[in-house]
């Protein structure tokens, strides 16, 4: 199976590590994770229509950051079931 992530790509599911929403990236710490994947050439930011990235997609050899948002992607990928309404409602980016 294969996942859809924005623009042009998709991924193989057993690929995909985690989804994350990117607001987890204001942290030092994990913001210093995607700064050393950029150094190493593995932070790929899809172009979606000019979009600021909502979601970054750990693969086994990159990162990829889309703009579309982490839950999307989770129900694209069955991780979410659609009736569970503890995860429907997503906070405002800050």
């Amino acid at each position: 199976m294969f996942l859809h992530i924005g623009g042009d790509l998709v991924l193989p599911f057993r690929s995909i590590i985690s989804i994350h929403d990117i607001r987890i990236f204001s942290d030092a710490s994990n913001r210093a994770y995607l700064e050393q994947m950029k150094k190493d050439g593995k932070l790929i930011q899809l172009r979606d229509r000019d979009k600021e990235p909502k979601a970054a997609v750990i693969t086994d050899d990159a990162v990829y950051l889309s703009a579309i948002s982490s839950l999307t992607l989770k129900r694209r990928a069955g991780f979410i079931d659609d009736t569970d309404d503890k995860y429907v409602k997503e906070e405002p980016i800050q």
